[in-house]
């Protein structure tokens, strides 16, 4: 007597070879793009408020912006 399989169309397989359960893979590119490496911390407002530069000697514009706004 042969074991007889039955496919259904909810069977694993069909479901691990759909393209919707695949991981896209994403570029660094885009993984780095809220990233804070490489930028330095400005503290405004008593450490309330962090902002991120690039730039390091923009700080102090960074700061007279800030509190132009809040003014």
């Amino acid at each position: 007597m042969k074991n007889i399989r039955h496919i259904k169309s909810g069977d694993s397989v069909d479901n691990r070879m759909a393209m919707s359960n695949h991981q896209v893979k994403v570029p660094k590119s885009k993984l780095s793009s809220g990233s804070v490496a490489d930028k330095f911390p400005v503290l405004l407002d008593d450490g309330r408020t962090i902002v991120f530069i690039a730039d390091k000697s923009r700080e102090r514009e960074i700061r007279l912006r800030y509190a132009l706004r809040k003014g």
